[in-house]
């Protein structure tokens, strides 16, 4: 039996889900960071790709991103069903049950994983189906649930996407994508964690063993700080590389100098500050995160366009 399932309020079975409904289980707003980070990885890599095939390629990366959603939604309906953010998903809503979110799941990693190979290489398939195993099992059913350290670890399925894209036209790695892993990976807690200190009772009522809820709010604004310090080598170290340049490089020291200030604010305020302001400098460093990884990509994708020209 899962963990605190039996603490969990009684899924529905599943009544007549609406089309949309069945788009939500793909979870498209991760799905659009996916899409597009997937797509500057393939965009800015030293091979010109056939249009038709990179669009393809994308198309494919988000069919696996969204089956690695709709196989998430399908084992963590529990816990789904006890938080406030996530309990009007279709399937703690019941309004698509877990056999139909598993079947989903299952369908589209298989569909996405055979049309990627045939459509660009296999060297990305086989990439994409670790990624998608990675997220659905080794995250979602391992570390989810038992350790502190789920975000960190769990991460590193975010942060493939650009891999992915780069393989499908190189079909092979480098440090470039490597770096923009990195950039994805060191970003990701730190994004959650600022998240996790006003959203607390969610993860603590969902027995979710979140750092706030293991470790203490104290120990979590330290870790959100010390993962901007070392986030912001990993992103100036792309201006370095081919695909880099002074466009990237301005972005890169404006906004990471602005999430250094972020974790700095959230590091020096106690709990008590917090909660008599409404957790805004929590709130707005998340607002930030959010800006943060579309604003290198994009400026990676404008840097690699004003080569070409």
């Amino acid at each position: 039996m899962r963990a605190y399932e039996s603490a969990s309020p009684r899924i529905a079975a599943g009544g007549e889900g609406e089309f949309g409904d069945y788009v939500a289980l793909l979870k498209p707003r991760v799905m659009s960071l996916v899409v597009f980070t997937a797509f500057v990885g393939l965009y800015v890599a030293p091979v010109s790709v056939n249009p038709v095939v990179a669009f393809a390629s994308v198309l494919f990366i988000a069919l696996g991103g969204g089956a690695s959603g709709a196989l998430n939604m399908w084992y963590d309906a529990d816990i789904d069903a006890v938080m406030n953010r996530t309990r009007k998903r279709p399937v703690p809503a019941g309004r698509v049950s877990a056999e139909e979110a598993l079947g989903v799941g299952l369908f589209l990693s298989g569909l996405s994983v055979l049309m990627l190979g045939l459509a660009a290489n296999w060297f990305a398939a086989g990439f994409l189906a670790f990624t998608i195993f990675f997220y659905a099992v080794i995250y979602t059913v391992f570390l989810k649930r038992s350790t502190p350290q789920n975000i960190v670890i769990g991460g590193a399925a975010g942060a493939f996407p650009p891999m992915i894209g780069w393989a499908c036209a190189t079909g092979g790695l480098s440090i470039e994508p490597l770096l923009m892993f990195a950039l994805i990976f060191f970003w990701t807690p730190p994004h959650f964690w600022a998240l996790a200190l006003f959203m607390k009772e969610d993860y603590h009522n969902a027995g979710v063993p979140m750092l706030t809820v293991t470790h203490g709010r104290e120990a979590t604004r330290r870790h959100v700080f010390g993962y901007t310090l070392v986030l912001a080598p990993f992103a100036v170290a792309i201006g370095l590389t081919s695909v880099g340049g002074p466009v990237y490089m301005a972005v890169a020291l404006v906004l990471n100098a602005l999430f250094i200030r972020g974790g700095w604010q959230i590091l020096r305020r106690t709990e008590e500050q917090a909660q008599a302001d409404g957790y805004r400098a929590e709130k707005g460093f998340f607002r930030l995160s959010l800006y943060y990884l579309a604003l290198h990509f994009a400026a990676l994708a404008v840097q690699a366009t004003l080569g070409t020209w």
